[in-house]
């Protein structure tokens, strides 16, 4: 089975808000800060300016602009950071959706990543088990493919014995796969087959178990590694007291109607991932704070990564090498609003952390 070894430094990520989150206070909306090819390509420049390694590119349906369009476009206006472009497992013929990714990874130089999404499609609800197989047989039909690799599959949910495409990615061999999921049915998943099991924003005593749950997976069900990732928001400021006071001025307009409706939106609503962090978010005290330099008031107005790293520039850099410690290896960092708070990143965290790519980038002649 292939992994990818686990790095001595960690990959710092940013995020591009492609599906309508970005707003200066949280739950209302501003048509300046919607999904737009102007304003997530300058998210995505600001954070290639700012020295991030990677950027998460999400995909929704209802939400925003479509991400695999957006990848294309932004590969052609970047120069060094790598595209975490997020596809939805079922929605796109395979053969097809391979030489698009080849196609994308050649736009940008080389610097495509993949984040599989397993969430129902619109119109469609599958029970968890048959999703996540529709997952796995997508994701080692994608890999094959564009490893340059035949396929002659005749599973649940692909059927298919084809020849790999033409186009091929730069290296010529398939990028690597980032993946989320808190059921039991997507662990397995995750630790067969991503080489990034990505995790939400949590204590991080319970990352670390996560960690080592993963690890343990990998290892004696599959004999291979895998890489954990947490995604979580940021909010920097020179002194805790402006960062602790930025995080209430984001939630001061949001009311708990709103707050619901927004979650509810999510196709994800109702996995184990979201209820996790809906108990996280109740444990927490009444500032908001469930550990030092956690905040879980984003998650009144979010399905998914529903807490915050907020602090100093020195809070936030001692946080970050704490879930290191526990076996983080890579980070999707986030903030509101998401080019403004990118920059303020860059410039008071990146500096204090030693950090590469987990895919070695290639800068694009193009």
């Amino acid at each position: 089975m292939s992994s990818i070894t686990s790095p001595d430094v960690p990959e710092i990520s940013w995020f591009s808000a492609l599906c309508d989150d970005d707003y200066e206070f949280l739950g209302v909306p501003d048509p300046a800060l919607a999904s737009s090819w102007e304003h997530c390509r300058d998210i995505v420049q600001t954070a290639d300016r700012g020295g991030f390694d990677n950027v998460l590119l999400p995909s929704g349906y209802q939400l925003g602009i479509d991400s695999t369009a957006f990848a294309a476009a932004i590969a052609t206006h970047t120069e060094h950071i790598n595209l975490l472009l997020a596809v939805r497992m079922g929605e796109m013929w395979l053969p097809q959706l391979a030489r698009q990714l080849a196609s994308i990874d050649q736009f940008a130089g080389g610097r495509l990543c993949i984040n599989i999404i397993s969430s129902d499609m619109p119109g469609e609800a599958l029970d968890s088990a048959p999703r996540y197989q529709r997952t796995r047989e997508w994701m080692q039909t994608l890999r094959k493919l564009l490893n340059r690799e035949a396929v002659d599959l005749h599973g649940d949910f692909v059927d298919l014995t084809v020849e790999p495409p033409r186009a091929a990615t730069v290296d010529g061999s398939c990028p690597p796969m980032y993946f989320g999921g808190f059921s039991p049915a997507a662990k397995d998943v995750a630790a067969a087959e991503a080489d990034v099991f990505l995790t939400w924003p949590d204590t991080v005593s319970s990352v670390a178990d996560t960690v080592t749950e993963m690890n343990t997976l990998a290892r004696e069900r599959y004999d291979r590694e895998v890489l954990c990732g947490l995604r979580a928001h940021v909010i920097v400021r020179e002194t805790e007291a402006e960062a602790r006071a930025a995080a209430e001025r984001l939630v001061s307009r949001l009311d708990p109607e709103t707050g619901d409706a927004i979650r509810n939106k999510s196709l994800d609503a109702a996995s184990v991932g979201v209820s996790r962090q809906a108990d996280l978010r109740a444990s927490s005290a009444d500032d908001g704070f469930v550990e030092e330099a956690l905040w879980t008031g984003v998650g009144r107005a979010r399905s998914g990564a529903g807490a915050a790293i907020v602090g100093d520039p020195d809070q936030v850099v001692a946080k970050l090498r704490a879930y290191q410690d526990a076996g983080v290896s890579a980070f999707i960092l986030s903030g509101y609003t998401h080019q403004a708070e990118c920059d303020l990143v860059a410039r008071h965290v990146l500096p204090a952390i030693e950090h590469a790519p987990i895919k070695p980038r290639f800068t694009s002649d193009l």
